[in-house]
């Protein structure tokens, strides 16, 4: 499986920084039925992320989901594109 990880995570590429950390925070909040507005203090979010690190379907949960936006889905398979391996930025062509 070849990805440009290098791309995947450069600040350049808040779209998928965004949705990655949407991935990882998700369904956390959905299973132990909190809201943003939950986390007001240090406490609680390091009491939600020992509830969450102790239990172990909801963090094979959070990795799978994370996991499938990593997939380019404009190719076959889970490796990039021999175009996309070759980026040294997001690419900006959408026409």
């Amino acid at each position: 499986m070849k990805i440009n990880w290098g791309i995947r995570f450069t600040k350049n590429n808040l779209t998928f920084l965004l949705r990655f950390i949407g991935a990882l925070m998700i369904p956390v909040l959905a299973y132990m039925g909190l809201n943003f507005d939950d986390f007001t203090a240090w406490s609680v979010v390091w009491e939600t992320f020992l509830q969450f690190i102790s239990n172990p379907y909801l963090v094979v949960l959070t990795v799978i989901n994370a996991i499938n936006i990593v997939p380019d889905p404009t190719t076959l398979g889970l490796s990039d594109s021999n175009r996309a391996l070759k980026y040294d930025k997001p690419n900006k062509d959408w026409a």
